[in-house]
């Protein structure tokens, strides 16, 4: 894993001029993925003694404000995004995605495609924005919800994750499954499937790759663990990986991951970025490090580029 700085990073970010503390982004960490409670969180933020910095500013700026983190409009008049429904008879039954495609393809009338996984908390507005970014770079990108069966993303995270959380995992998995067999057979797909996630839908990307391998084309995990042993055996990429360095739970399965991978043969590369916070590329929250998040997206993009093309 190469590891490197792309200059300016999360942790040079402040609040009223005041760097946040580390043990903050951990202990938000431990929130996120529903370790700790929001009194918890909130009670350890309000132990740390650093002046000048409050509860709610610290709290505040890790908390996602996602009117942050719109890059491109929806009504952007160079893509089209509308709702999507595909059936999951592994799953759910039947699940819904966000679908973005160009407003001008080739002249051949299709596009390749990218499947674009959420964090642990439903298809919020960061997660809507990735896929008309990728449409934007002439994909047909397509984001699921995981929340569907129960009505869909709610508005805010803490009842996201409280929902998505409440749903068998094992049915999460299929339906994912489900949405990328959906889009790669799309009539307006070139048939080549790209899959990008966060976090959460960084696993869901990890275990795409273990579990579909010769329906993936390309897999670009952000921060994410890996499927389980008895499924990475299958693995044979090409992956792009990227790692934050300040994420010691998602970090510490690397190792043994990367064994599996050297073993397979898989193709696959892997960056973790000097001093980013997990959740470096959302830019609705203080945890965003902008040239870590941009040059792992220009990677991602040519990545996708060179091997869906």
């Amino acid at each position: 894993m190469t590891t490197e700085s792309a200059g300016a990073n999360q942790n040079d970010r402040t609040v009223n001029e005041i760097e946040i503390p580390q043990e903050a982004f951990d202990w938000y960490d431990e929130y996120a993925h529903g370790d700790i409670d929001r009194r918890t969180f909130l009670t350890r933020l309000a132990s740390l003694s650093v002046a000048g910095l409050t509860v709610s500013a610290i709290g505040g700026a890790l908390i996602p404000d996602y009117a942050k983190a719109e890059q491109v409009s929806f009504n952007d008049p160079a893509i089209k995004a509308t709702y999507e429904g595909f059936v999951s008879p592994d799953g759910h039954g039947e699940g819904s995605g966000y679908l973005v495609q160009p407003t001008t393809l080739p002249a051949s009338g299709i596009a390749p495609c990218v499947l674009v996984i959420h964090e642990n908390r439903g298809l919020n507005p960061y997660i809507k924005d990735v896929a008309r970014r990728l449409a934007m770079k002439g994909f047909l990108a397509f984001a699921p919800d995981a929340l569907f069966p129960l009505g869909g993303y709610p508005g805010n995270d803490d009842d996201g994750r409280a929902m998505q959380k409440s749903l068998d995992k094992n049915k999460i998995e299929q339906d994912m499954t489900a949405a990328a067999l959906w889009l790669k057979s799309h009539e307006k797909s070139s048939g080549k499937l790209g899959v990008v996630g966060f976090c959460f839908g960084g696993y869901i990307t990890n275990f795409l790759a273990a579990s579909i391998p010769d329906k993936v084309d390309a897999a670009v995990p952000f921060y994410g663990t890996p499927a389980a042993p008895e499924l990475t055996k299958n693995v044979k990429g090409p992956l792009l990986i990227h790692f934050a360095e300040n994420d010691k739970r998602v970090n510490a399965t690397w190792p043994e991951y990367e064994k599996t991978l050297k073993a397979n043969s898989a193709d696959y590369q892997a960056f973790e970025y000097a001093k980013a916070q997990h959740g470096f590329h959302n830019d609705s929250t203080s945890r965003y490090s902008p040239k870590d998040a941009e040059l792992a997206w220009q990677r991602t993009i040519a990545f996708f580029k060179q091997h869906l093309a």
